[in-house]
């Protein structure tokens, strides 16, 4: 007898299984076809000694005390604040574009101009998309408005969505902004840090309770069977809730047709070198195929006579081959998606939650605090 099935052991899954099974001592089946759980956030130990993010990396960062609270029953914290290069005509600069990258590509006395201009006309300390910094009349931020779009975000969003940005929802390019102040971490949350044992250690104490079974190695579809608006488990109706983070395309047979998203091909070395380059993570917007690279040492200060990176090549998601990482997001994508989400509703005992299964862009403490309110909303 279980009161909840739950497709999906990452964040969203996990989160719902450790409350639903430790607050109102319900029986959870958690079911993942991947040999692991974390979802996209598994990392392990590496022959070289080295942790790294199977699935590329991941840097917690969050503003919600609520979502830092509760995953703090799980894990300590390893302070770290994320740091980005990016490779701009032959030079290694700041990323997201501040005033230090500005200093770094222009001639001081245009460079002290456009800054006057900038906290002028936003603010210092402000956050600017640079679709908004491109609808400017003045003539100089034009000029750097359409120098950033172009080597920062033109071509990365080429190679990362297989897109040019003005075809992309504004969501997509707002998560990289222009920062109007010369600091350089990537995040500027008052939370941030990485689990100090790492993320599956973190997944491994959330999912410990005699209440959660997990199964993985197993596809939903050998245990859920859809009929009409019915869920059937062991050839019967099933009376309790479902709970499903993954493709929500696949969880109705495609019946609407597929919902693209974008893949990653990453590329792991190790080099017999003690660091491999400045900061943990460099983006390439205009040369090589790959679009990034990530040293994960860097992450934790780990002392090793050699480094592990990963080379991420995007590319097109194709159903059983590769892992499903960001929808696509496009006015015909989420047109599709609503056909889905409206056809869901006909299921009384159906909850959709993540990523995946809500077509939309989440961020690992934004999926944290999604799962919370379904169960506060929903479950509680």
């Amino acid at each position: 007898m279980v009161d909840f099935i739950i497709v999906g052991a990452g964040y969203a899954g996990s989160v719902l299984a450790n409350l639903l099974a430790t607050q109102q001592n319900k029986k959870i089946l958690l079911i993942d076809k991947r040999s692991h759980i974390g979802g996209n956030c598994f990392d392990s130990i590496d022959e070289h000694g080295i942790l790294i993010h199977n699935y590329g990396p991941h840097l917690f960062h969050t503003d919600s005390k609520k979502v830092w609270e509760y995953l703090s029953q799980f894990t300590q914290w390893h302070n770290y604040h994320h740091k980005v290069e990016g490779f701009i005509d032959g030079q290694f600069v700041p990323i997201p574009f501040n005033l230090n990258t500005l200093y770094k590509l222009f001639p001081t006395f245009m460079a002290e101009s456009i800054e006057k201009k900038l906290v002028k006309n936003y603010g210092y300390g402000k956050k600017v998309t640079i679709l908004e910094l491109q609808k400017t009349d003045d003539e100089e931020l034009k000029f750097v408005a359409d120098f950033i779009y172009e080597k920062i975000f033109l071509h990365y969003s080429a190679k990362q969505w297989g897109k040019k940005i003005e075809e992309l929802d504004p969501a997509v390019s707002a998560r990289v902004p222009v920062l109007i102040s010369k600091d350089d971490r990537y995040f500027q949350d008052p939370f941030q840090a990485m689990p100090s044992e790492g993320y599956t250690k973190l997944f491994e104490k959330m999912l410990t309770h005699k209440n959660i079974d997990i199964r993985l190695n197993t596809d939903f579809k050998e245990l859920l069977h859809v009929s009409g608006e019915t869920f059937f488990f062991g050839g019967k109706p099933f009376e309790g809730e479902v709970i499903f983070t993954g493709m929500i395309d696949e969880l109705f047979d495609f019946r609407f047709g597929s919902l693209p998203y974008r893949s990653i091909e990453l590329v792991f070395e190790n080099h017999k070198a003690e660091s491999f380059q400045n900061a943990t993570t460099t983006n390439y917007p205009n040369d090589y195929d790959y679009t990034r690279i990530t040293e994960f040492k860097k992450m934790y200060d780990t002392r090793n006579d050699t480094t592990t990176i990963a080379k991420e090549y995007p590319q097109e998601f194709v159903y059983g081959e590769n892992t499903p990482y960001y929808p696509l997001f496009t006015e015909e994508n989420q047109k599709r998606y609503a056909e889905y989400q409206e056809y869901a509703k006909d299921f009384k005992n159906l909850t959709l939650v993540g990523r995946l299964a809500e077509y939309k862009y989440y961020d690992m403490d934004d999926i944290v605090l999604r799962a919370l309110e379904v169960y506060e909303e929903k479950f509680k």
